[in-house]
């Protein structure tokens, strides 16, 4: 899983690799602005994502865009609904707080960052951001066999209605129209193997 960095300070954005980097952490990603962050995330109508970003290490004060607005822009858009964004800030006094959370942020690191404080938090918000993927998932596998489940059932349903059943060939028409053999037609709908055989009416 990877962090994005993003501080207009170097010094900054070297001290929180180095930490992370001893904790064990290999994917790491730097933004020198607001701005190169939303562009590396995606964020806007015309921009697309350049990799996948699982956390979000937001400084405040930076110039152009603050980490506040970045913040955001972030969270209006939906995708980013759950991604981990933990602002970076000597600024702790309660309306900082306040307007950081408003933001959308969801958590904060005090300047000067304590290494363990930082480990810690980018490990709990990981851990969170894969909590909610892996729900994600499982809800888009539910939605598939919902699906799938639907479209058995109205095949089920076809089957206890008319078949339209050619008198020469007796090729059945299927529900969109195609004329299909009818030992192939039955072995699709009812997932068994048709054999053949001779009854004792045609055997004579």
């Amino acid at each position: 899983m990877s962090v994005l960095i993003v501080d207009d300070s170097e010094d900054e954005r070297e001290l929180l690799a180095v930490i992370l980097k001893t904790a064990g952490y290999r994917s790491l990603l730097f933004a020198e602005s607001a701005a190169e962050a939303l562009k590396r995330l995606g964020v806007g109508a015309d921009s697309r994502p350049s990799e996948r970003i699982d956390v979000v290490l937001m400084d405040l004060l930076m110039p152009d865009m603050d980490g506040l607005e970045a913040c955001r822009r972030i969270r209006s858009e939906e995708r980013f609904e759950h991604l981990p964004v933990i602002v970076v800030t000597a600024r702790i006094g309660a309306p900082d707080l306040t307007a950081a959370y408003t933001a959308g942020a969801t958590d904060y690191i005090r300047k000067p960052v304590i290494p363990a404080e930082l480990v810690a938090r980018v490990s709990m918000a990981m851990t969170v951001k894969e909590e909610y993927d892996n729900r994600e998932e499982r809800e888009r596998e539910l939605d598939a066999k919902t699906k799938e489940l639907g479209r058995t059932v109205d095949e089920l349903k076809t089957l206890r209605g008319t078949l339209c059943l050619c008198a020469k060939c007796k090729r059945v028409r299927t529900t969109g129209g195609v004329w299909q053999r009818l030992e192939d037609y039955l072995e699709e709908k009812l997932n068994a193997k048709i054999t053949s055989g001779v009854c004792n009416r045609c055997g004579r």
